[in-house]
């Protein structure tokens, strides 16, 4: 009986140190960012690795307004047009490369959906002639590849950290939280941020049930599920009868129109 016992307890604590290892694996694909340490203080290694990726992606550091013109004649830059889940306030030059229009479209709709409100768009490519005087002379917004955005009221501003930590503990941005004014800089990788939206592309295809449905796959949350599909929790749980947040892999949700 007493072999038996102890044996039982060993099972017992085996099956709670594999319950810990799963859960602590979900959490590393859910939060990369919160797991990794990010931070939204900016470093010279982030400079380090933007100019690096500039150079990578053979960015010329745009001088002029004139040379900016020909760099969107030749298709290198697209102009960024204000929508309904953006705002673009007192831009001089409201252009970018392509992979951070595409970042900007899909960020600010995911966060009009969130947080009821417009992401508001302060900075985007600047040459260097045209950079403020507090602009670090490293600065990326010459190459295109660099955006700000204005930081919000409390209410949104958590919301918007913890996506945006996660984005850049994926690989695919830089951001810092700038003081004077209070914004976000944020370097959009291109290559590695097309990369990243085709890969959850492909998840989310995979994973749609059809009809408007959505199979849960292993560690995901009703909020990823929300920031994926462009809604949010209240209406998920809605759509599906659900009184609290717990889903279980192989689930399928209706997500709502």
């Amino acid at each position: 009986m007493k072999t038996w016992t102890m044996l039982a307890r060993r099972r017992a604590r085996s099956l709670r140190n594999s319950h810990l290892f799963f859960a602590a694996s979900a959490l590393l694909l859910a939060v990369p960012g919160e797991v990794a340490g990010q931070s939204l203080r900016g470093s010279t290694r982030s400079l380090d690795r933007q100019n690096r990726v500039a150079r990578e992606h053979d960015f010329t550091y745009i001088a002029t307004p004139a040379q900016l013109q020909r760099f969107v004649d030749n298709g290198y830059l697209v102009q960024v047009p204000a929508s309904r889940d953006y705002v673009l306030h007192d831009l001089s030059f409201p252009y970018a490369r392509p992979e951070v229009k595409l970042f900007i479209s899909r960020l600010a709709r995911q966060y009009r959906s969130a947080c009821g409100e417009r992401l508001v768009v302060t900075s985007l490519t600047r040459p260097k002639n045209k950079q403020p005087s507090n602009a670090s002379p490293r600065s990326v917004h010459p190459t295109g590849m660099a955006l700000d955005l204005r930081r919000p009221d409390p209410k949104c501003r958590g919301w918007l950290e913890r996506v945006l930590l996660q984005l850049e503990g994926s690989g695919v941005l830089e951001v810092t939280l700038e003081r004077y004014p209070p914004h976000y800089h944020l370097a959009i990788f291109p290559q590695q941020y097309a990369a990243y939206v085709e890969r959850i592309t492909r998840a989310q295809q995979q994973y749609v049930a059809g009809g408007g449905r959505y199979r849960v796959r292993p560690g995901d949350s009703l909020w990823g599920i929300a920031r994926r599909h462009d809604t949010t929790v209240p209406r998920l749980r809605s759509a599906n009868n659900l009184s609290g947040s717990r889903i279980y892999p192989g689930q399928v949700l209706t997500l709502p129109d």
